[in-house]
């Protein structure tokens, strides 16, 4: 038996996003600022405390990471 790896899903809604630049630089293996405004690197990303962090620490909550498999909200906390 195979064992299937967790992936997370990192989406920034940029209407929402006012680009502080705290999410990049909590998390810049996966979110980085492209014309004033955050966006991820990637649609899906490993598992990393470092994007959880950037979401919990976005002011506006405009980042959310998601378990891929099912869709789970696992930032930020509500």
């Amino acid at each position: 038996m195979t064992a299937v790896a967790t992936r997370w899903t990192v989406d920034v809604d940029r209407e929402a996003c006012i680009g502080t630049g705290v999410c990049a630089g909590a998390a810049p293996r996966q979110i980085e600022i492209r014309d004033g405004k955050a966006a991820a690197l990637a649609p899906q990303t490993d598992p990393d405390d470092a994007v959880i962090d950037a979401a919990d620490m976005c002011p506006m909550s405009a980042i959310t990471v998601r378990d891929a498999a099912s869709g789970v909200l696992l930032a930020p906390e509500e």
